[in-house]
């Protein structure tokens, strides 16, 4: 018998649908463009540019993998609903990181966006960083999103506030898991990722909250 699903799976789902409703029939620029030899046909450029259409899964993942997009954020837009839901379906596979995947959030600007599309990114975020941190076996591990959510958003601030505010055990295993992930990076000095934010700024703000966190009894 399948475990009934958690609370937090309910409000990511309903997260993932206002992502879809609300950027259905967005698409790229007419006049974008992208190097046919590097990226993709011109076939390809144009269902990027046609509202609606699945992208083949190959073509998911050069988009979101490029950077050089004329206007980065209409692109983003456009895929966004697909986007999302290979995102917590563990179907993104990075290189080196999931803060890869959050640097393409950042260069979208999603944050500067109206505040009736940004808001849904936010929650989407939000929402998938608590079922991650309730989930006993997330899809995309706990300081893997961490690092995701922070490029996403350039601050540990929030993400931080609400991994400490939950008490669920599985958020305290995941915590443990992180921290023996960071540890090494950390006592060097070093963000556990590459950021193209304040990384020193971080590296501090994390450390000293990991501190604060191994000083509070159990």
């Amino acid at each position: 018998m399948n475990a009934a699903p958690l609370p937090s799976q309910h409000r990511l789902d309903a997260a993932l649908d206002r992502l879809a409703v609300t950027f259905r029939g967005m698409t790229a620029r007419p006049d974008e463009s992208n190097c046919e030899c590097h990226w993709g046909s011109a076939e390809d450029l144009a269902l990027l540019k046609a509202p609606d259409v699945e992208l083949y899964p190959d073509l998911l993942d050069r988009t979101w993998r490029a950077s050089d997009w004329t206007d980065c954020g209409a692109v983003l837009r456009r895929v966004l609903p697909q986007f999302s839901r290979a995102l917590v379906g563990g179907l993104v596979k990075p290189r080196f990181g999931m803060y890869e995947v959050g640097r393409w959030f950042a260069i979208g600007q999603w944050v500067r966006w109206p505040a009736d599309q940004a808001a849904p990114v936010r929650e989407f975020l939000d929402a998938w960083w608590v079922h991650t941190l309730t989930d006993p076996d997330p899809v995309v591990p706990a300081y893997e999103l961490f690092a995701l959510v922070a490029e996403a958003s350039g601050t540990l601030t929030p993400w931080l506030a609400t991994w400490e505010s939950l008490g669920h055990v599985q958020a305290v295993e995941h915590l443990a898991e992180a921290a023996d992930r960071w540890e090494e990076d950390l006592l060097g000095d070093e963000l556990p990722w590459e950021s193209w934010h304040d990384g020193e700024r971080m590296r501090a703000e994390l450390t000293a909250w990991l501190a604060r966190r191994a000083a509070v009894p159990t």
